[in-house]
């Protein structure tokens, strides 16, 4: 998935596969920490329920996610249990996906926070220049400082 949009298109694929998988139902893929690490579809809770509404669809997280996920997240789940405790639980709840947590699309810009239209300073989550409320808030501040230096001409 190349271009400016590549991530939104690699985005709205999974979202894609997520809600077929699930039967169109809003429902989400989810699959016990244990199977998936088994290789095999989940058929419904152990000890722990989630609590995700409108509910989840049991099933194999690899048909949803792209090979490249799922083989990392098979690495990374032994490696995070051993540092927290339970994080990889047979029981554990994985439910995806969740592709909306930052901006699939990063606007260009200079070092000056400039981007190639004069007067736009792209900044934060949105404009893909954050991942999270403290980070955006940092570039906010970084962009604001930009556009005061422009302003007072340095």
């Amino acid at each position: 998935y190349a271009g400016p949009l590549g991530g939104a298109i690699w985005q709205r694929e999974i979202e894609r596969r997520a809600f077929e998988y699930a039967g169109g139902g809003y429902l989400a893929p989810a699959q016990l920490v244990g199977d998936f690490l088994a290789g095999r579809a989940s058929a419904g809770p152990g000890r722990v329920a989630p609590s995700i509404l409108p509910g989840v669809f049991w099933g194999d997280l690899r048909e949803v996610l792209p090979g490249v996920v799922t083989s990392a997240m098979a690495e990374a789940l032994p490696l995070l249990g051993r540092k927290l405790r339970g994080f990889d639980g047979a029981d554990a709840v994985l439910t995806g996906p969740e592709t909306r947590s930052s901006s699939p699309v990063r606007i260009p810009r200079d070092k000056s926070c400039r981007s190639s239209i004069g007067g736009l300073y792209p900044c934060g989550e949105g404009a893909g220049w954050a991942g999270g409320i403290t980070s955006a808030a940092v570039d906010g501040m970084r962009c604001a400082e930009a556009v005061i230096a422009e302003a007072a001409g340095r």
